[in-house]
């Protein structure tokens, strides 16, 4: 067993004797294990945080033990399990929330969820619509929340902040690449009116901000054996912004027929069933919640954050390839093209995405 972690570990009020810390997951952003307890004391989940991409950690997680009371109050009075349906995070044992080691790195502790099951991916219409009830029920639980949320990635989902760095990079050229890149530019600027006139509806009041989880991937539900949503888990991005954000992001992942950095871009397209299935699961339980604006510009927000990626992936590209890692010199160009078939694909069906929202939302709001 790993000393270091076992003093880490130490350093949060835990129930029990650490009998073991393993790894689990595979670490893109943070490290996280497990720590097995012995007797009847619970697991625990650890981790550490990425101070990279996170820059104020204990605003973070002052971010999570927030939304994580109201969602855990919301349970209560429901007659549900709060430590099952909603993260618990455990304090360290002088009452922080989080961990600074010796090497400035910071670390937190929560509450290990047992008998559950993930996927890693929504390979069918069924899961699609689960992932919908699933973020869905989030946003429905937290449509009362009215505390002051920190912005733990400054800009994010902002096109106006993305605009300014995307202009930068033009203007550097970086990497010398802008020439051959001339085609993939022209696709974001022919779009960055319509993407601003969509982001100034949020600058303005127009379409409201909530809380948004900003990471809706199937793999961060908890199921239960019955194949329920449990649990919602990564809070780590949790941050007031509008809603759609969240819908716009999952319909990208949930949807697209192909891999987000697929070469044989025939693969690639968005598919109507997947579409209208997470679609489904997330108007049945937050249709009635939403605002008039917020259902007109339901659809449009898979292309706005699809737009969005887009984007990024060639901003990337033309910087050097700073940001994401890569596996090829043209990776980023790759991801950039991919995103922008599904991208032409979702503007092909826009009008079928328009529709099949209208229905659902006359579904469950008679």
């Amino acid at each position: 067993m790993n000393d270091r972690l076992v003093s880490i570990a130490s350093q949060f009020a835990l129930e029990g004797e650490i009998l073991d810390i393993i790894p689990v997951g595979e670490g893109f952003i943070n490290d996280t294990y497990r720590i097995h307890t012995e007797g009847s004391a619970p697991d625990y989940i650890l981790q550490r945080k990425n101070g990279n991409i996170f820059k104020d950690v204990p605003a973070m997680m002052e971010n999570i033990r927030k939304v994580t009371e109201h969602i855990r109050r919301k349970v209560i009075a429901a007659g549900g399990d709060p430590d099952r349906e909603v993260m618990r995070v455990i304090p360290t044992r002088t009452g922080r929330l989080c961990h600074r080691d010796e090497g400035g790195e910071h670390w937190a502790a929560t509450l290990f969820i047992d008998d559950t099951v993930t996927y890693d991916r929504a390979d069918s219409p069924a899961l699609a619509r689960m992932g919908g009830i699933g973020i869905g029920h989030f946003q429905s639980q937290l449509a009362d929340f009215d505390e002051p949320l920190a912005e733990t990635i400054p800009g994010f989902h902002d096109i106006r902040h993305r605009f300014a760095q995307w202009d930068r990079t033009l203007s550097l050229d970086a990497a010398g690449r802008c020439r051959e890149a001339a085609e993939e530019i022209g696709w974001i600027e022919a779009r960055r009116d319509e993407m601003l006139a969509f982001w100034r509806l949020v600058e303005e009041g127009v379409i409201p901000r909530h809380v948004t989880h900003n990471d809706t991937k199937i793999s961060n539900f908890l199921f239960d054996r019955r194949g329920n949503v449990l649990c919602v888990i990564d809070l780590d991005t949790v941050m007031n912004s509008t809603s759609l954000n969240d819908f716009g992001d999952a319909i990208r992942t949930y949807a697209n027929t192909g891999a987000e950095d697929d070469r044989d871009l025939a693969r690639v397209g968005m598919s109507m069933e997947f579409f209208t299935a997470y679609t489904d699961g997330y108007l049945s339980q937050h249709a009635r919640e939403l605002s008039e604006a917020e259902r007109a510009y339901l659809a449009f927000s898979a292309r706005y954050i699809t737009y969005e990626q887009v984007l990024r992936f060639l901003m990337d590209y033309l910087d050097g390839d700073t940001y994401y890692k890569i596996r090829s010199a043209d990776h980023n160009l790759v991801r950039t093209r991919a995103q922008y078939r599904l991208l032409r694909s979702m503007e092909e069906q826009y009008g079928a995405m328009c529709e099949a929202v209208r229905e659902l939302n006359a579904k469950y709001i008679r």
